[in-house]
């Protein structure tokens, strides 16, 4: 048995007001708590240290330059890495990245159990719109202050395992997984802010957007045999709602935990790494199984194109 026994560490609404000061030290409580649990892994939520700020539309995109880390770790977040390795607990957590050459990505790391980075994922598929909509109940501009990722989908080696990281609507892809299990993937763990309503459709219920979520995950982890850790950022920030349901799912498809607020909450789940290898041998052998002469279109084309 290859063991990690995760804590999926939710959190609770964090306002444009709210400092990165405040944020990881309410990051830090979940983690003491994810040690006094025995976890030896703690995921955190998409852009975990900011609220949702592409909801807010800046005509001058230097001016959304306050919600990106330019160091990791920085001094706001070193104190994070810190109580980590004092613990030897491995990190993984979402951030705005503004890098040395000026590019903006939606970031996440891996951070091994001594406060190492040994991975990073930047969002492949962003959602939304570039331009301030009038129609849109509300703004989803991650099109105009993110690139699109470009370190594709890797996977890493850490805690005796095979990990890779997504982000958000990257969950929703069924590429995304299908390119990390080609690579033996284990455990994906992916962050996210889920908005409650479709900003494009009021008669979306939060309970089918909720429905949507929890089935791009089982149908990923099952038709690649590895674990998925979901975490949200929930609640209400600054007038807007962001649905919970963070949630740990096995090879087999099946919940195992599910955050039941929306609220800052662990949940936790041992996760033998091993679990993944029977789906792997078996119906998801993908050496014996799998045929790409047929899978020409997924990669030579983007947009449907209906037969005549």
């Amino acid at each position: 048995m290859r063991n990690v026994r995760v804590g999926a560490a939710q959190l609770g609404a964090i306002q444009k007001a709210d400092s990165r000061e405040d944020v990881v030290a309410r990051m830090i409580g979940l983690l003491d708590q994810a040690a006094a649990e025995k976890c030896n892994l703690v995921v955190y939520p998409e852009l975990a240290l900011t609220t949702f700020f592409p909801r807010w539309y800046h005509e001058n995109n230097v001016e959304a330059d306050q919600w990106f880390e330019s160091e990791m770790p920085g001094p706001a977040t070193q104190p994070l890495f810190d109580r980590a390795n004092e613990h030897g607990i491995a990190l993984s957590f979402g951030f705005a990245e503004l890098t040395p050459e000026g590019e903006h990505y939606n970031t996440s790391i891996l951070v091994d159990p001594d406060s190492n980075i040994v991975g990073t994922y930047r969002k492949v598929h962003l959602p939304g719109h570039v331009e301030y909509d009038t129609e849109r109940t509300h703004q989803h501009l991650e099109k105009r202050y993110f690139l699109p990722g470009n370190l594709g989908l890797p996977v890493f080696r850490m805690l005796d395992g095979v990990f890779g990281m997504c982000i958000c609507n990257d969950r929703r892809w069924p590429e995304t997984y299908r390119v990390m299990g080609l690579q033996g993937v284990e455990m994906i763990t992916l962050g996210f802010n889920t908005p409650a309503t479709n900003s494009l459709s009021r008669n979306e219920k939060p309970e089918q957007r909720i429905f949507h979520h929890k089935l791009s995950l089982q149908a990923g982890a099952y038709q690649n045999s590895t674990w998925v850790v979901a975490v949200a950022k929930a609640g209400v920030e600054d007038g807007f709602p962001l649905f919970g349901a963070s949630c740990i799912v096995d090879p087999s498809g099946e919940i195992v935990a599910e955050t039941k607020t929306e609220e800052d909450e662990l949940i936790v789940a041992d996760c033998d790494l091993d679990a993944t290898k029977f789906g792997k041998e078996t119906i998801f052998n993908f050496a014996q199984h799998r045929r790409t002469e047929h899978y020409g279109l997924i990669t030579s084309q983007t947009g449907v194109v209906v037969p005549d």
